[in-house]
C-alpha cells in the first residue's frame, strides 16, 4: 500500500498542518513505508516563492502542482486558489494513486475531501479525512452565507465524504461527537491529537533564555501569543484588557507568527497608542522554537466560541512543551479551556470580558508562584496524555490496520478467483 498525502503546504513551508503532515510522512518513510505527498509550489508566508515541482527528501517523494497566484488575504482569491488546487489535486490523485493505496486528505483547502473521494472511489483506493476543521460549518460560523442550493449541496457531497471514507480522523473529541451528528459511521470516526515537537521544546528557566536578552525583554513579564492568528480567532478582549493594563510598565504582549488578522491586531494597536505594550516577529525558525515559546511567561490562546467543535486550537502542545501556562479567551467551557482548568494549567476567560482578563494578569504579573505551578502541569499533563510520539503511534496503528483489511480483501478476491477457476 502507498500512502499519499493531500495538503496545501508541506516541508520546508513552516505553517501549522505543513508541520504536522511533513512530522508524519518523514516517521512513515523512516518505518519503510512508500510514502507520497501532493502539494503547492508556494509557502504560507512568502507569496513569491516557488519551490521545485518534484523532489524526494528522506524518502518522501513530494510532488508540487500548483502555486497560489490570487493570495490568501482576499475571499475571492482564496476561492479561486482552491479551485485550482482541487483541480491539480484530484488529476494528481488520478495519475498517482493505484488500487488499494491510501490516500490520506488534509482539509487545506477546505473540502478536499469532497474531490478527492470520487478519484478514491474511482481508483478503489481507501480514502482517510484528517480533518483540521468541518467546512463549510466554520465558514457558516464566521458569517459566509452561500447562495441556496449550493449551501445544502456541499453539505451533502461533504457528508457523502465521510461516510465514504475508511476513517475519519478528528483531532479533539468534540470535533469527533460533531462528526458523528453529520452522519460518519461510529466506527470509521478516530480521535488523533495534533502535537508539537515536545522533544526539542522542554521547559527553560526564562532567566536562562539569550532570546528575551535579544529581544528587549528582560525584566518584563510577557504574555505571548505564538503561531496563526485566523479567522477564528478574536484579539479586542485581549486589546481591551491592554488598555486598562496601560499603567503597567513591566508587561509586554508578544506576537510571533502571522495570519488573516495580525495586520489588524497591529493597526489597532498603533490606532489606540498601545504599541510601547507589543511587540510583533514574523514565524521563527523552528530550530528557535524552543526559545522563543519559553521567552514568555505565559501564553493566550483564542477561540471564537461558536467554533468550538469545528476547530481546536493546537498551539496549546507547543506552550504545555515549553512548560508555560496558557490563558484561553473564548468559551470558558470550550475544549481547551475546559482542559486547562481541569488540569490547573492556565486560567479561561469568556471573549468580551476584558476587566477579567486585566484582573487575571494584574495579579499573575504578582504572583510567580501560580505562573510556574501552570507551566509545570501543562509539561505534566502533555506527557501524561499528549506528545509526539503517542500521536504518531496512533496514526502508525491506524494506517497498519487499513494496510491489514488490504491484504484480507486481496485474499479473498484471490480465493474467490481461485474457486471461479475451479468450477470453470
Amino acid at each position: 500500500m502507498k500512502f499519499i498525502f493531500f495538503n496545501r503546504f508541506f516541508a520546508p513551508d513552516l505553517s501549522a498542518t505543513s508541520q504536522l503532515l511533513s512530522d508524519l510522512a518523514f516517521h512513515l518513510a523512516a518505518k519503510g513505508e512508500e510514502v507520497v505527498v501532493v502539494t503547492s509550489r508556494g509557502l504560507y508566508d512568502d507569496a513569491a516563492a516557488e519551490l521545485p515541482a518534484r523532489e524526494t527528501s528522506d524518502g518522501v517523494t513530494i510532488h508540487r502542482v500548483y502555486r497560489s497566484r490570487f493570495g490568501r488575504h482576499f475571499l475571492w482569491g482564496r476561492a479561486l486558489d482552491a479551485l485550482a488546487l482541487y483541480l491539480h489535486f484530484a488529476v494528481a490523485a488520478m495519475r498517482l494513486a493505484a488500487r488499494g493505496d491510501c490516500l490520506v486528505v488534509m482539509t487545506d483547502p477546505p473540502l478536499l475531501s469532497v474531490v478527492l473521494a470520487s478519484a478514491a472511489w474511482l481508483k478503489s483506493c481507501h480514502l482517510v479525512n484528517w480533518l483540521q476543521d468541518i467546512y463549510p460549518e466554520v465558514a457558516l460560523g464566521l458569517g459566509l452565507r452561500f447562495p441556496p442550493p449550493f449551501g445544502a449541496l456541499l453539505v451533502g457531497a461533504r457528508d457523502l465524504s465521510l461516510k465514504f471514507a475508511a476513517c475519519n480522523v478528528a483531532i479533539a473529541e468534540r470535533m469527533a461527537a460533531r462528526l458523528l451528528t453529520l452522519g460518519a459511521p461510529p466506527e470509521s470516526i478516530a480521535v488523533i491529537p495534533n502535537w508539537c515537537d515536545d522533544e526539542g521544546v522542554r521547559p527553560r528557566p526564562i532567566e536562562d533564555n539569550v532570546l528575551r536578552a535579544e529581544w528587549g525583554l528582560s525584566g518584563r513579564f510577557v504574555v505571548a501569543y505564538s503561531g496563526n492568528l485566523g479567522r477564528a480567532h478574536e484579539y479586542r478582549t485581549l486589546l481591551d484588557a491592554a488598555e486598562r493594563l496601560r499603567e503597567e510598565a513591566d508587561l509586554l504582549f508578544l506576537f510571533i507568527g502571522g495570519g488573516y488578522l495580525a495586520s489588524g491586531l497591529r493597526a489597532e494597536v498603533e490606532r489606540r497608542g498601545l504599541a510601547p505594550m507589543f511587540q510583533f516577529h514574523p514565524y521563527q525558525d523552528a530550530k528557535l522554537l524552543p526559545l522563543s515559546l519559553t521567552a514568555a511567561n505565559v501564553h493566550w490562546i483564542s477561540l471564537q466560541p461558536t467554533m468550538e467543535g469545528l476547530i481546536s486550537p493546537s498551539k496549546f502542545y507547543g506552550v504545555a512543551a515549553a512548560g508555560r501556562g496558557a490563558i484561553v479567551i473564548g468559551d470558558p467551557k470550550g475544549e481547551i479551556a475546559s482542559l486547562v482548568t481541569r488540569h490547573d494549567c492556565g486560567a479561561a476567560i469568556a471573549s468580551g470580558d476584558a476587566a477579567g482578563l486585566a484582573a487575571l494578569l494584574r495579579r499573575s504579573m504578582r504572583d510567580p508562584e501560580t505562573i510556574d505551578r501552570w507551566g509545570r502541569n501543562a509539561r505534566a499533563l502533555l506527557d501524561g496524555e499528549f506528545g509526539r510520539r503517542r500521536s504518531l503511534l496512533q496514526w502508525e496503528t491506524l494506517l497498519a490496520s487499513l494496510q491489514l483489511s488490504s491484504v484480507d480483501a486481496h485474499e479473498l478476491d484471490a480465493t474467490c478467483v481461485s474457486a471461479r477457476r475451479a468450477a470453470e
